[in-house]
């Protein structure tokens, strides 16, 4: 069953510039897929009985479609790959233009198919705590001075703190680390993670 376009994801669409026939192209199998649609995190959002099964990014270099639970996917065509070094749990499927998008449509709905099967058997994705990197000291210090600023940390997502613990834990110089915590306090302070 087709779903009907959402009023609010129609708007996202019609500000987009880069990769506009790319993403409008991964819509349309999405919606094929009897996903509903929504905006989250200001981009197009597709659930399936209030599960988010995927969700179209775009970036500087390519655009892409995010399953949520990527790595429970047996990926027999490999178009899947890991976003980071340090991603445990989702993967996407890039691309440059539609026709690569054309190219593995029938693959991607497939993929989707499976995404919304393991979500009806309640598979969870088991996430390797021991590979966790510990919050640097300079942004316990942070947290513990100011209680506002903790306060606000800890009402993040999980998968919002481990980036940002990832990304100040990165310099080898306590400076640089602290310059950077300084720098994306505002950020934390409003509930946002590194990519809002």
């Amino acid at each position: 069953m087709k779903q009907v376009s959402n009023g609010k994801v129609d708007a996202f669409f019609d500000k987009a510039t880069q990769w506009e026939k790319e993403m409008e192209k991964l819509r349309t199998i999405l919606l094929d897929c009897d996903l509903t649609e929504e905006l989250k995190w200001g981009k197009p959002c597709y659930a399936h009985e209030g599960k988010n099964i995927v969700i179209i990014q775009g970036f500087k270099d390519y655009c892409a479609v995010l399953f949520f639970k990527g790595v429970l996917l047996s990926d027999p065509d490999g178009i899947l790959v890991k976003t980071g070094e340090n991603t445990q749990v989702g993967r996407q499927a890039r691309f440059t233009n539609v026709k690569e998008i054309n190219k593995v449509a029938a693959v991607l709905k497939a993929y989707v198919y499976e995404a919304i099967e393991l979500e009806r058997a309640g598979l969870k994705v088991e996430v390797n705590k021991e590979n966790a990197i510990p919050i640097p000291a300079e942004l316990q210090d942070k947290l513990a001075a100011n209680k506002k600023l903790n306060k606000a940390f800890q009402a993040l997502t999980p998968g919002r703190q481990r980036a940002y613990i990832y990304y100040f834990s990165s310099p080898k110089q306590s400076k640089t680390r602290e310059s950077r915590i300084d720098k994306w306090i505002p950020q934390i302070l409003e509930g946002k993670g590194m990519m809002d």
